[in-house]
């Protein structure tokens, strides 16, 4: 294609809160703050963690025992909702209190 370089060619179209359109190349970023109000409270996503950092996410949490793997629940501004040991339980919690989770790299 004549005149359309690689960047010319990544670039997506969305919608803001206005209902603008505008350009994102792969390479966009979302800010924290954006992204904290991305979904308006109805969006999630699960992380898998070890138990040795549960006490950064949730300082209530008595210690656990060493390499056990479990599940956090987080709203999309990262704040943690819920632990669990199983992806499946953290999802359905998200369910249950309306929230979709997403998927996260």
């Amino acid at each position: 294609m004549k005149g359309l370089d690689d960047k010319s060619m990544n670039k997506k179209k969305s919608m803001n809160k206005k209902g603008e359109s505008r350009a994102m190349t792969q390479d966009s970023r979302i800010s924290p703050e954006a992204l904290a109000e991305l979904g308006d409270g109805k969006i999630a996503y699960v992380k898998e963690i070890r138990s040795e950092d549960v006490r950064a996410m949730f300082p209530q949490v008595q210690e656990l025992e060493p390499g056990m793997q479990l599940f956090a629940l987080h709203a999309a501004d990262g704040t943690p909702i819920m632990l669990t040991d199983s992806r499946e339980a953290a999802v359905a919690n998200a369910w249950s209190q309306e929230l979709e989770t997403v998927s996260v790299h």
